[in-house]
């Protein structure tokens, strides 16, 4: 697909996820990633749920909708670049997230983190850390194993 055939401004890959309490995920979203919701995307049902609404992340749009009855909820696996993940993950925690992976280095000069939201979207959180030397594999006797078993812990709770 090319980018050719995207809206002005927009991705050519937008995340979408489907939650109880919509509104709630809006505003976790905008204080946490301090982004605001796009008012002109804000659609609601009759009985107030919302039907579709943006949150624009750089330039990619998390739509974000209420679960109607009879559908599944679909909370998303979202990977975001930031500018400190110790400091998102802080801010995060003090409106419900739970950390799934502290910050920690990983390769190609970045750094990485995981937390949880409250409506169980799982957040990959990666922010550039140039110069460091990439980790140790966690397969080698001195390597930490870190970024998987936290991962891997987390994935198995929410079956």
């Amino acid at each position: 697909m090319s980018i050719l055939h995207t809206p002005a401004e927009g991705a050519v890959l937008n995340p979408f996820v489907m939650v109880e309490n919509a509104a709630g995920l809006i505003t976790f979203v905008s204080e946490v990633f301090e982004v605001a919701e796009t008012e002109a995307a804000h659609t609601e049902m009759p009985d107030g749920t919302l039907i579709h609404s943006e949150v624009r992340l750089g330039a990619v749009d998390l739509m974000i909708v209420d679960r109607q009855q009879g559908w599944p909820l679909r909370p998303g696996l979202l990977q975001v670049w930031v500018e400190d993940v110790s400091a998102l993950l802080e801010r995060a925690t003090g409106h419900g997230a739970t950390v799934v992976t502290p910050a920690t280095p990983f390769y190609g000069g970045t750094t990485l983190g995981r937390m949880l939201d409250p409506w169980q979207n799982l957040w990959w959180l990666y922010a550039p850390a140039p110069g460091r030397p990439d980790p140790v594999p966690h397969w080698d006797d001195e390597g930490s194993d870190t970024i998987f078993t936290t991962l891997d812990a987390t994935l198995r709770s929410l079956r």
